[in-house]
């Protein structure tokens, strides 16, 4: 008997998980690659748009703005139509409205389309990792960071693809239209195959009540409300992560320009090299996850991000400091699909609310830590200033602890 569970556990998923799996690396590879197309035709836009420098970042944050003014949604849309179909129809609705974006005929109109594209990104970034977390239970082992893994290389590839299609001069309009179409029929072929049943079946736990929306809201809300402590530590975490996630992209071409010296070429490689061992860290990051435990891998990763940030302030040379960011990249790459994975399995939560409340706190990371560092570096320099990521990377690894499972009460 002992032999015959051990054998059910060790062997392979059906056919039908194995296809939710392609399903979330689709709909993971769909929120990557829609916006970044956007991004290298920015200067495209506000030059056809007569915008100043700071009108285009204003419209920029919009996006995040967007995110974090309705982010919370996504818990509520996942609990009354599953994680699933929020992820696709999130899919869709972006390629819908991506291409807007070209079409947009002045300030206003563009940074509305951003916040929608912002919103869109929050609600699928919540539903889609909920999903993976279904999938992730039903294989018995990590999987997640592959998933965040194809959202990086498609990132990447969004980039490249955007960038070629405006140096050959396609146009904004017909680019945009022709990814829309890719970005719709890859979110309904996922649709059509991930998993059936409520998000809480793999996790043991009963589909919802005939009670009322009101009710639901309320056991839903106590729940979170008796699991406030874990989430608070998961949240700090993430906005660790995200601080340190985000440095590369934020400041690395900065630092190196004004503080190394370096050309136009040099000053874009730390941000190439921390994308770059970011991915590499995500696609071996299930391996060293199911070998050491979460704990020891965001312990691990800490620290190794935080070396690489001292490296990059420490050692004068610029070939240190490219090497310093992709430590740094290398570090952070496994605690975001980690912590969002603890956050969906906390005990008598909702693994969408998880998801939702720890990932939307975990923008403000994003948000508050570069403007942070900026007003730092003013009053100091740059290079004192990032000390302060490095000191996100510490507290990371102190957090750790907080990845670690529950049992169910």
């Amino acid at each position: 008997m002992e032999s015959q569970r051990r054998a059910d556990e060790e062997a392979p998923p059906g056919r039908g998980p194995a296809r939710a799996r392609a399903a979330v690396f689709a709909l993971f590879a769909v929120n990557g690659y829609a916006y970044t197309n956007v991004v290298p035709w920015l200067p495209t836009v506000k030059a056809d748009l007569g915008l100043s420098n700071a009108a285009l970042g204003a419209a920029v944050a919009a996006m995040p703005t967007g995110a974090l003014a309705t982010g919370m949604l996504a818990g509520p849309l996942i609990a009354r139509f599953g994680s699933g179909r929020v992820a696709a129809a999130a899919g869709v609705l972006t390629a819908l409205v991506l291409p807007a974006a070209a079409a947009a005929p002045g300030w206003w109109t563009f940074a509305l389309v951003l916040f929608a594209l912002g919103a869109l990104d929050a609600w699928m970034d919540a539903a889609m990792n909920t999903h993976g977390l279904r999938v992730q239970h039903r294989y018995g082992r990590s999987i997640i960071n592959g998933f965040h893994a194809a959202w990086s290389i498609a990132a990447v590839c969004g980039g490249l693809t955007g960038a070629s299609m405006a140096g050959a001069g396609l146009g904004m309009g017909p680019h945009l239209s022709l990814v829309a179409v890719v970005l719709a029929a890859a979110s309904l072929w996922a649709a059509r195959n991930l998993l059936p049943g409520p998000d809480g079946a793999e996790r043991g736990e009963e589909a919802p009540s005939g009670d009322g929306a009101r009710e639901r809201f309320r056991t839903a809300a106590a729940a979170l409300r008796g699991a406030a402590l874990p989430l608070l530590a998961l949240s700090l975490l993430l906005i660790g992560a995200s601080a340190v996630e985000d440095s590369a992209a934020s400041w690395g071409a900065v630092f190196m320009a004004g503080e190394r010296g370096a050309g136009a070429f040099l000053a874009a490689l730390p941000f190439v090299a921390c994308q770059a061992m970011m991915t590499v860290g995500r696609l071996t990051g299930d391996r060293v996850t199911d070998r050491f435990g979460a704990v020891a891998t965001a312990r691990a990763g800490g620290a190794v991000s935080a070396a690489g940030m001292a490296v990059a302030l420490l050692v004068p040379f610029p070939a240190a400091s490219v090497a310093g960011f992709g430590l740094l990249g290398l570090g952070v790459a496994t605690m975001y699909p980690l912590t969002l994975a603890a956050a969906g399995d906390v005990p008598g939560v909702r693994s969408g609310d998880g998801v939702t409340v720890v990932g939307w706190l975990g923008r403000l990371g994003f948000l508050a830590f570069p403007p942070t560092v900026g007003a730092l570096a003013d009053a100091w320099s740059l290079t004192s200033a990032l000390w302060l990521v490095a000191g996100a990377a510490v507290a990371c690894t102190v957090l750790a602890p907080a990845l670690r499972p529950r049992a169910n009460a």
